[in-house]
């Protein structure tokens, strides 16, 4: 009889979907680790045997997992002699991940065994059975899952399906959702609202945080201190989340994010879906921290503030000096304009740019705007349109201000009673203790230690916060409140005024400013939040450089003059006939050659070479002697030539047919003859 030689390792590939079905059906647990008795009563070594169970936990359906890839791994190696699995649910929940391993397999011999029989991929039969044990299993796992998610939506359909809440929010002992009983996370969180809605950005909201010295709560949803809150440093992604949630205006949602597609490999694709195609939307329908129409508002300011898209330039107001910066619009293509800074040193030049048709046709930039006019014609506009009764003014500001520190006590002073009520509790509890428990007693001593320092530590920042509010609301601080108002056209031009204070006024009174650059003006479309409009017309000239344009009776002279005379020589006439330059300057050879360029008159150079003249390179040429020749005939008088520019640069009028070339010498009977035009007699002279 022949004898057939095992591998040299078997595996046994053991999975639960949940971490709740390991530790609560053992037996399921029981019948697949049992599966490897079955292999040794068919003749397989025990000892051969490999457990991979690290896969315990994770759902058949995903594609991570580390477990499922060793084994394919293994497979695909050929170091498998068989693979053992309870059913084909435990292998795989989809018939991507199934047929791959039946097709790897095939091709290295590797059976597969489960509770029924043993299979051999690489017969046909055997590999039909597998393929539709396969396909019921995702078949299975597919109408599992509707049924769930049906009862699920149905149950969500009229708000009773309980959701995890946001923190702030907590259910009472019937499943209603009520505010957190927890005075402290009540009004941490109205503060953050209130925050943002003076602020008006995440970031600056988290930086108001920290200046105050304020912590934020977190409920923690896993781990060791599961259902725990903490008290931690607020981020910009928690106020983000925070104000993106609708839960906090009281409705009830479900539905928000939908999985599209899967990626490569295998785990699901969650994409946010917009409002309107929320599975479940129901208003008021518990008691929440702000409105819906503030929650909305919200949005457009987070939206405003992102800089993407079109809205490149909507963003918050920053520490530059362009006021309209992020409202103002293009005339020619409607696009939002962008800011650029231009210059150097301490003087920054403000220009505002649209490249709308050269981003969405390739054409070029619509306009280019210079913004430190419109900036200033903007601002006389809004001293001259604010006329607030000054009295009313200065007493809400010092309301504000009064409110917005009392809140931030408050706050701070929940965060003292906070830790003296953990530092009495550890007391209390090391009082309890029996005193011949000696462990026990050493721990709660040291527990109540670190309370009672951190007690000390919030009650030390408590009073450094509250003495900088003192300063803040000092007399002479309140004096300064009252004397703002009484001359907003002082305050508005003070050098003293953060560029952000003023950005965040201009767009508390205007919704946006349309720029159209004309020929000769400029055309500025100005919009305020009441529905108002007026427009202005400023002159084209914006520019400093267009100040310094030369006179165009300057340009034709200078045109003129070109014909007979190089840029120092038109310079030199210039200055005896009293012209002077845009700049208010005498003229020189390079002060022409830049008004030739930027007006486009054709130098000296140029217009002799239009009039047919030749250089000494090509006229030597012609004549067939060397460049230093022509410069003697020059000198001679034997050519004409024409000084072309101011470096000494000569052009040679077209002698013609006439040939200037000198015969070489020809040695006849002891004589020379020098032939100097061939219309000439020759001359003879004694050797």
């Amino acid at each position: 009889m022949e004898c057939f030689e095992f591998p040299v390792r078997h595996y046994l590939y053991v999975r639960q979907s949940t971490m709740r079905q390991v530790n609560e059906h053992q037996e399921s647990t029981r019948r697949q680790y049992a599966l490897s008795q079955r292999a040794v009563a068919l003749g397989w070594p025990s000892e051969s045997i490999e457990v991979i169970d690290e896969d315990q936990g994770h759902s058949g359906a995903i594609g991570a997992r580390q477990g499922f890839e060793r084994l394919v791994s293994e497979v695909g190696m050929g170091r498998a002699g068989i693979v053992l699995s309870l059913e084909a649910a435990r292998l795989a929940r989809n018939n991507t991940q199934w047929h791959r391993l039946l097709e790897i397999c095939a091709v290295t011999d590797t059976l597969i065994l489960d509770e029924e029989a043993v299979y051999d991929p690489g017969y046909f039969n055997d590999r039909l059975l597998l393929g539709l044990k396969g396909t019921v299993s995702e078949a299975e796992w597919h109408m599992i899952r509707s049924r769930l998610q049906g009862g699920m939506l149905n149950k969500a359909s009229r708000g009773e399906l309980k959701v995890r809440l946001p923190i702030g929010f907590v259910y009472d002992e019937k499943d209603r959702v009520v505010l957190d009983p927890d005075i402290q996370i009540q009004e941490s969180v109205k503060h953050l609202f209130s925050t943002f809605r003076r602020v008006g950005s995440a970031f600056r909201t988290v930086q108001s945080f920290k200046n105050e010295g304020l912590k934020f709560p977190i409920r923690m949803h896993q781990g060791p201190r599961k259902g725990e809150v903490i008290w931690t440093d607020l981020k910009i992604g928690r106020v983000s989340y925070i104000l993106r949630n609708p839960r906090y205006t009281g409705a009830y949602v479900y539905g928000r994010r939908t999985q599209k597609r899967r990626d490569a490999q295998g785990n699901p694709v969650v994409m946010r879906l917009p409002e309107q195609n929320w599975h479940t939307l129901i208003k008021d329908f518990h008691v929440g921290y702000i409105s819906w129409d503030e929650y909305e508002e919200n949005l457009k300011r987070l939206e405003a503030n992102r800089r993407s898209g079109d809205d490149y330039n909507r963003t918050a107001p920053r520490e530059g000096s362009a006021l309209l910066q992020g409202i103002v619009l293009c005339g020619v293509c409607g696009k939002r304009m962008r800011v650029r800074y231009r210059g150097g040193g301490n003087k920054l030049y403000i220009q505002y740019q649209c490249k709308g048709l050269y981003e969405n046709v390739a054409g070029k930039n619509c306009q280019v705007v210079a913004g430190d006019r419109i900036d200033k014609v903007v601002g006389d506009l809004l001293v001259k349109t604010i006329n607030p009764d000054a009295l009313d003014v200065a007493l809400t500001v010092h309301k504000e201000l009064q409110d917005r520190l009392d809140q931030a006590d408050k706050l701070r002073y929940r965060q003292v009673e906070r830790a003296r009520q953990e530092a009495e509790l550890a007391q209390r509890r090391y009082m309890r203790v029996d005193p011949d428990n000696r462990l026990v007693a050493d721990s709660l001593e040291a527990d109540w230690n670190i309370k009672l320092r951190q007690l000390r530590q919030a009650e030390t920042n408590y009073e450094k916060e509250r003495h900088k509010d003192h300063e803040v609301l000092s007399d002479q601080m309140q004096e300064k409140i009252r004397s703002l108002t009484e001359d907003f056209t002082r305050l508005w031009n003070d050098p003293q005024m953060p560029h952000r204070e003023k950005k965040r006024v201009t767009r508390l009174l205007l919704e946006d400013v349309t720029l159209r650059k004309h020929v000769d003006h400029i055309k500025i479309h100005v919009r305020f939040k009441a529905g108002t409009s007026q427009t202005l017309t400023l002159d084209k000239k914006q520019f400093p450089w267009e100040n310094w344009t030369t006179d165009s009776k300057v340009v034709e002279r200078i045109d003129c003059l070109l014909d007979d005379n190089t840029n120092s020589q038109v310079a030199s006439i210039l200055n005896s006939e009293g012209y002077l330059s845009g700049q208010g300057k005498s003229f020189d050879g390079q002060r022409v050659r830049r008004i030739c360029q930027s007006y486009g008159l054709k130098s000296r150079y140029k217009r002799l070479r239009e009039s047919g003249m030749l250089t000494r390179e090509e006229l030597a040429t012609m004549q067939s002697v060397h460049q230093g020749t022509i410069s003697k005939w020059r000198e001679q008088g034997r050519i004409k030539g024409h000084l072309a520019n101011d470096q000494g640069q000569y052009l040679f009028e077209n002698p013609g047919e006439a040939s200037l070339r000198l015969k070489k010498k020809e040695f006849k009977n002891g004589h020379t003859t020098v032939a100097s035009n061939p219309n000439v007699t020759p001359r003879t002279k004694e050797v």
